[in-house]
């Protein structure tokens, strides 16, 4: 299912033709810097499976692949992943993830904007946040340049230093 087409990109929910190129994106070291690591493929096959099987629970909320218009090829994704406790709060987190060769191309940023209209305009959300690593730059430059702007430091389970909190609220009357 196509969620949009952004002037160089389409959104659309996953596929199980899409676990190649997520093998790649989830194996490269760089991409996985400021994660949990580098995932294995069998990691990488339940990771897709729960993304297509949430879409029957959730069809507009979750991740979504992100495809370049001009060649038709997954890039990486762009979407929605909930939290149900960021310190005592619930949460909905835009989070994106591009292949290495696609970075600095403002392909992230462009996803990001949509996402956060479509969360804001067609399902209702009225926060959204971005959870970043202090030293992953080029995520906190796309977070300032999507209009979200940094609350907290907050401190996740598992983690051993805290992420930033980047929030952007839906405008009033907007």
């Amino acid at each position: 299912m196509i969620i949009t087409k952004t002037e160089r990109l389409i959104l659309r929910h996953f596929q199980t033709s899409d676990q190649e190129v997520l093998k790649r994106l989830f194996s490269d070291s760089d991409v996985m810097q400021f994660s949990m690591g580098v995932k294995s493929s069998s990691e990488t096959a339940a990771w897709l499976q729960q993304r297509i099987s949430g879409y029957e629970l959730q069809p507009s909320l979750g991740l979504f692949a992100v495809v370049l218009k001009s060649t038709n090829e997954v890039i990486g994704y762009c979407g929605f992943s909930e939290f149900k406790d960021i310190e005592g709060r619930p949460e909905i987190e835009i989070g994106y993830r591009f292949l290495q060769q696609h970075w600095g191309k403002g392909y992230a940023t462009e996803a990001a904007l949509f996402v956060q209209q479509y969360g804001f305009e067609q399902l209702n959300i009225s926060r959204l946040v971005s959870l970043i690593d202090p030293g992953n730059l080029a995520s906190i430059r796309v977070a300032q340049k999507t209009g979200m702007t940094f609350e907290k430091e907050v401190m996740m389970e598992g983690y051993t230093h805290p992420d930033h909190l980047y929030v952007i609220q839906k405008e009033v009357g907007g």
